[in-house]
């Protein structure tokens, strides 16, 4: 997306959603929303925290008619950068109560505990892809450089505490992309984060440097959203435009996958390291682009690793410190690859 837009949508029982444009990072847009209902005026995602991003709230929540002060409510969709960081200057101007899903509490308001943690894993990680030394100082040095616009801000109220609902807004959590993902419904409209955005999968990262992470967690969780969404009319979610069509959208994720895990399982036709599979499905990456492409190469080979598609070929070598090479086992169908699609009833 290259340019968002503010807009109004409208709930059957007459909720006004505010959707407020953000520009979290240089030529990436997110989006926030506002919903005022029941005496309560909520704000949804907060964007990244960075200079223009926080002037683009101010200005959406202006245009909505509101200012900080005006809010009841700030809840998450999740804690990831983008959603969360723009709370650091918006605290400041507001006493509205702060709400995350309690798999989300550590990251939002123990910022610098929980960042030592994930650095620590994510470096044992990118060392056991196989990744060159100084790739992997670069690549550390990236996430940290990223996770620095934040600063702790205490939360007040965590969902599963709240029975999963806060004023008019209803929750489920959905865990995958992020582990304390939620998506939130108001009459027939979700607004669903980043569950499923267009033209692409979400971020996903193995467990092993996330629990409640990876494509597994990814995978039940779309099944859930589209079950918990039935007879919704209108899905609003973190990046793109409104969209109508939750079945197609999640069937087009799904093959996005198996397409990806497909490309990987075929270069896996000799041992590989997880730094060869990521440069074998997505080229060569540098930068950001380069830490996103290594963790969900990462995901996928927990995934088949874990459904026993693929192989460590040198286990005597990986006792030994090496990183591991994996090979597929057998050749496998498309069809194969996933899981059919599970269904859930909820109570």
């Amino acid at each position: 997306m290259t340019q968002a837009s503010y807009a109004v949508f409208e709930t059957s029982s007459g909720v006004k959603i505010h959707r407020l444009p953000i520009q979290a990072f240089p030529k990436f847009w997110a989006y926030a929303y506002l919903v005022s209902a029941n005496g309560h005026n909520i704000l949804i995602d907060t964007g990244s925290g960075s200079e223009i991003s926080h002037e683009n709230l101010l200005n959406g929540l202006q245009q909505a008619g509101l200012q900080p002060a005006d809010l009841t409510h700030i809840l998450l969709t999740h804690a990831h950068i983008d959603h969360y960081g723009g709370l650091v200057k918006l605290k400041s101007l507001t006493n509205a109560q702060i709400g995350c899903h309690e798999l989300d509490v550590q990251i939002v308001a123990h910022h610098d505990a929980r960042l030592a943690l994930i650095s620590r894993r994510l470096a044992s990680f990118l060392t056991e892809s196989g990744l060159a030394s100084d790739e992997i100082d670069s690549l550390l040095g990236i996430y940290r450089f990223t996770k620095a616009l934040y600063r702790s801000v205490p939360v007040d109220f965590t969902y599963e505490a709240q029975g999963m609902q806060v004023g008019a807004l209803k929750m489920i959590h959905l865990p995958g992309h992020c582990p304390g993902h939620v998506a939130m419904r108001v009459d027939d409209v979700v607004l669903c984060g980043d569950m499923v955005v267009e033209g692409v999968t979400p971020h996903l990262a193995p467990e092993s440097i996330n629990p409640y992470g990876g494509v597994e967690h990814y995978l039940t969780s779309l099944a859930r959203l589209q079950e918990w969404a039935e007879g919704a009319r209108l899905f609003l979610n973190g990046h793109n435009d409104a969209f109508t069509n939750l079945a197609e959208r999640i069937e087009a994720t799904r093959q996005n996958l198996i397409r990806r895990m497909s490309r990987a399982l075929r270069a896996l036709a000799e041992p590989l390291t997880i730094a060869e599979v990521c440069r074998a499905v997505y080229g060569e990456m540098s930068g950001y682009n380069q830490l996103l492409v290594i963790e969900k190469t990462g995901a996928y080979i927990e995934y088949l690793y874990e459904r026993g598609m693929i192989e460590v070929t040198n286990f005597e070598e990986v006792e030994q410190g090496s990183p591991a090479r994996y090979r597929r086992l057998q050749e496998i169908s498309d069809d194969e690859i996933l899981p059919k699609e599970k269904r859930y009833v909820f109570i």
